[in-house]
């Protein structure tokens, strides 16, 4: 199994930037990709970004392209999520999660993501 832990979540103004990272541990020789999902209080947990854990691919929702970046250290086993210009949309409970199988590699969808992180609250400030 894979273990994942985010931090890096606070509390930041409008327009400011935040970073997360989140750290895997256990069989992450498992690991094909891994993603960044978000959750607002009253709404279902949404797509934000995926990288390709061998390749670097990227994708990111239409609603932070531009602003957030995600990259990945191989080495460490460490997913960062770096997120710039935030909007009071933005606040949310934001999940790391990781694909464990050679298939849909970078998804956007959750349900094709196998491990979880336990989140971290961003909220930003207007």
């Amino acid at each position: 199994q894979v273990q994942l832990v985010e931090s890096g979540g606070g509390l930041v103004q409008a327009g400011g930037s935040l970073a997360l990272s989140c750290a895997a541990s256990g069989r992450t020789f498992s690991i094909y990709a891994m993603g960044w999902f978000r959750q607002a209080p009253g709404k279902e947990r949404e797509f934000v970004a995926t990288i390709s854990w061998s390749g670097g691919r990227t994708f990111y929702a239409d609603s932070v392209k531009g602003r957030f970046t995600i990259s990945r250290d191989n080495v460490k086993n460490t997913v960062f999520l770096q997120m710039n210009s935030l909007k009071s949309e933005d606040t949310a409970i934001y999940y790391c999660a990781a694909q464990g199988k050679p298939s849909y590699i970078g998804s956007r969808i959750s349900s094709r993501y196998d491990y979880w992180g336990p989140g971290t609250q961003v909220t930003v400030s207007s």
